[in-house]
């Protein structure tokens, strides 16, 4: 990491910086948020993004599996259409782009770069006709699972329920044509919130290199959700013999950051828990429902009496992840808006991220690594994903069944 030291400000003028996931397409969708607005308790506007210098934000299409069961593609769309109607409504700063080139040209024109990613493959509805549609309106990248495992992909979310069906292997038949038609897509496969096996299988399928959008480190903070050391070493020699390999992108949740964190908030569960149920019995006997923003609120009311982490052990993920996997593979998806607010103190919105471009130049990063790190890894992988579907799309197709 010796080369030609920039200051932090030097970096961030000329990087492009480039963050894997937020969840605010719902605040879109269900509560008729502006970007142009005050952030009004979320993380994420136009305002922030510009202080920041962020450049690119993939935005998450994610619908609850509970609440919307049996209408997951109608929500998609209507998440996937909130997210168009604020680039149209903001072109003038915004750009919605759906490639690498696109990026760096929304970065020449001084505009954000809008991305969209399906988080959950339930969302697809078993349909590889539903995937492709996802990915002719922009999509691109799917995360396979989110905390719920669909059939054919299994979620280190209830991997541990014996009531919930699990595959055999980690991916199914379908599952496996599932990753093979991304590759061929060109939509980059995300391994965030899949189980350990899933995670082996997919990377022994897929003939494009890996991303796992928002996910840290187990060996930091033992969160079925981050990733082992072998993983980390996985996914940077992902994609086959002549891949560069792909990348993982540190979340910026406490309770993945933090183990001391996520043991207070272990530990409160059980209060947590008794007051959700109290106040649903209250809004029952009340008449009226208990949505699950009422819950949200609630359970941050709790989880906000813990103190939020220090900076610092965000960034001692980063470390980590670099010396494991090397600075090639290393990125960021910060999971605003998809928190509920509990992030590392000083990290609040996209305005924050300059704090971590200094945090890595105070530990040594050369401005090149820091380039990598902060955006140009990702934009090197969608370059490879982009190619190997080329390729893919010029080689006879194998027969794959439909999931009925």
């Amino acid at each position: 990491m010796k080369s030609k030291m920039l200051s932090h400000p030097d970096i961030e003028n000329s990087v492009l910086v480039i963050d894997g996931h937020a969840d605010t397409p719902q605040r879109f969708l269900d509560e008729n948020f502006d970007l142009a607005e005050p952030l009004n308790g979320g993380n994420f506007n136009l305002e922030t993004a510009r202080k920041g210098n962020l450049g690119a934000e993939f935005f998450a299409i994610w619908v609850e599996p509970k609440v919307y069961k049996g209408e997951y593609a109608r929500r998609a769309l209507e998440l996937i259409d909130a997210v168009k109607q604020q680039a149209e409504k903001h072109s003038d700063e915004v750009k919605l782009v759906t490639s690498a080139d696109g990026i760096e040209r929304a970065h020449r024109e001084h505009k954000l770069a809008v991305l969209m990613g399906i988080e959950g493959g339930h969302s697809i509805e078993d349909s590889l006709g539903v995937l492709r549609q996802y990915y002719a309106l922009g999509a691109r990248y799917m995360t396979l699972t989110w905390n719920n495992s669909n059939g054919w992909a299994d979620s280190s979310g209830d991997i541990d329920d014996a009531s919930v069906p699990h595959t055999k292997e980690g991916l199914s038949e379908f599952g496996k044509d599932v990753v093979y038609e991304m590759n061929r897509l060109g939509m980059m496969v995300d391994v965030s919130h899949v189980s350990d096996k899933t995670f082996f299988r997919t990377l022994v399928i897929s003939r494009a290199p890996i991303i796992a959008s928002h996910s840290d480190a187990r060996a930091l903070c033992d969160a079925p959700r981050n990733l082992t050391d072998d993983m980390l070493r996985a996914i940077a020699n992902s994609g086959g013999p002549e891949s560069k390999g792909g990348v993982a992108m540190v979340n910026f949740y406490s309770g993945f950051v933090s183990q001391s964190y996520r043991d207070a908030l272990k530990a409160m569960l059980p209060e947590i828990d008794k007051a959700v149920a109290e106040a649903r019995a209250q809004a029952a006997a009340a008449g009226r429902a208990f949505t699950a923003d009422d819950e949200n609120k609630l359970v941050r009311s709790y989880a906000d009496r813990i103190p939020r982490p220090p900076l610092s052990e965000l960034i001692d993920h980063i470390d980590h992840m670099v010396k494991v996997a090397g600075v090639e593979h290393v990125g960021l998806g910060s999971d605003f808006d998809g928190v509920n607010g509990q992030l590392p103190q000083g990290i609040d919105s996209p305005a924050d991220l300059p704090k971590i471009t200094a945090a890595l130049v105070a530990r040594g990063y050369a401005a090149e690594d820091c380039r990598k790190i902060l955006g140009g890894n990702l934009l090197r992988v969608m370059r490879e994903v982009e190619a190997v579907s080329k390729q893919l799309q010029a080689e006879e197709r194998p027969r794959i069944t439909e999931k009925q």
